[in-house]
């Protein structure tokens, strides 16, 4: 069946066109152009997009669950959360781990990995612990915290079975950048964050093999004018990839437009999303921490730190636009950006030729009216 979405602006790869259409067939994307050349294909139905803005299927590398659920419960809880999410035009994601004990995760990744291989939406799994800095723990168990080793990291890379998308870990915790090398060479996309680095110690881990900044800004020292921090250096590394959480919670609007202006092509917003996104505020629980998320905040009981978000990635477009980030420019940091970062920008994040027909249709408030995965609306 080949579908034509006609009459949209086309924003991809940088730039937005006017009067564009696209044609989908067999989960990929067959052809498109601007005006009247759909009328040559032969479309089995035609869509009228009605002048509203047509993006590629958003990409969310960093989120833990949504419509109530979370991620580290299980198969059926990563369906309702992943619903969730695909409603708001995240069509494919990896799925965000907490700090468990080595068995746990094990197990949990196992689970991820099973799920991946029947439902190419998942991407695989990011595990955000063990290897984290205490005085950096967030919503964190600080006695599952533990500094990495080889057989722990062997551990965790064989459970997924190839399906370790990213993992999140402190470079200056003992055996720190020997487990950054590991999980590179082992395909693993490797994420300084919930860390104590000086900007030195964040260049080593860069050096050995971490491509990505785990929620800039939060979890992690700030930028001084004497102690630059990982920041800094993520924003001066070409190589690196900074996650943004645009909630207007983490991180102020005028400090994600900086790290545009300063890490260009190189934002990737992520949700960080718990399980109240999409749900009503009141009691969770995060990795076995009680939460209470009020006015969409989620703050942990003890200690009121941010427990994640109530994001979804629509909801950070909408925020980044507002901020004074190009329209364009934010949906490259929804799309092909975090699908590089995690090594699938040949099948994902782009809507050209060839590449998975996964599109959301937004109107001129950039409000989601329609989701396409694999050319099937959902």
């Amino acid at each position: 069946m080949t579908t034509v979405i006609r009459a949209v602006r086309l924003v991809d790869g940088g730039a937005a066109t006017d009067d564009a259409w696209i044609a989908f067939a067999d989960g990929r994307v067959r052809d498109r152009g601007t005006g009247d050349g759909w009328r040559a294909v032969a479309a089995d139905r035609v869509i009228d997009g009605a002048g509203g803005v047509l993006t590629p299927g958003f990409i969310d590398i960093h989120g833990h669950g949504g419509g109530g659920a979370s991620f580290d419960d299980g198969a059926e809880a990563i369906a309702t959360a992943r619903a969730l999410h695909r409603a708001h035009g995240t069509t494919r994601a990896v799925v965000s781990l907490v700090t468990a004990s080595l068995d746990d995760l094990a197990a949990r990744v196992a689970v991820v990995a099973g799920l991946a291989a029947a439902d190419a939406t998942i991407l695989g799994s990011h595990l955000e612990g063990p290897f984290l800095d205490v005085g950096h723990k967030g919503a964190h168990t600080p006695g599952l915290l533990r500094p990495p080793d080889a057989a722990g990291v062997a551990r965790l890379i064989d459970a997924g079975r190839g399906t370790v998308r990213q993992v999140t870990l402190a470079p200056e915790l003992p055996g720190g950048l020997a487990a950054v090398s590991q999980f590179a060479a082992a395909g693993v996309a490797v994420a300084v964050g919930h860390t104590n680095a000086t900007e030195d110690e964040a260049f080593a881990a860069f050096d050995a093999g971490a491509t990505i900044l785990t929620h800039a800004f939060n979890a992690m020292p700030g930028i001084h004018h004497r102690e630059p921090g990982p920041v800094v250096a993520a924003l001066r590394d070409e190589r690196v990839t900074l996650e943004i959480i645009a909630d207007g919670v983490h991180v102020h609007p005028d400090v994600v437009a900086l790290a545009f202006t300063q890490a260009p092509g190189r934002i990737a917003l992520i949700t960080d999303a718990m399980a109240a996104a999409g749900a009503a505020d009141g009691h969770y629980t995060l990795g076995g921490l009680a939460v209470t998320v009020t006015d969409g905040t989620a703050r942990l009981d003890v200690g009121g730190a941010i427990a994640g978000s109530t994001l979804t990635q629509d909801a950070a477009l909408r925020l980044a636009v507002r901020a004074g980030v190009r329209l364009a420019t934010a949906v490259g940091a929804l799309t092909h950006v975090p699908a590089r970062a995690v090594g699938v920008a040949d099948r994902f994040g782009s809507l050209a030729v060839g590449r998975a027909a996964d599109a959301v249709l937004l109107d001129e408030r950039l409000t989601v009216r329609s989701v396409w995965v694999d050319g099937i609306p959902v």
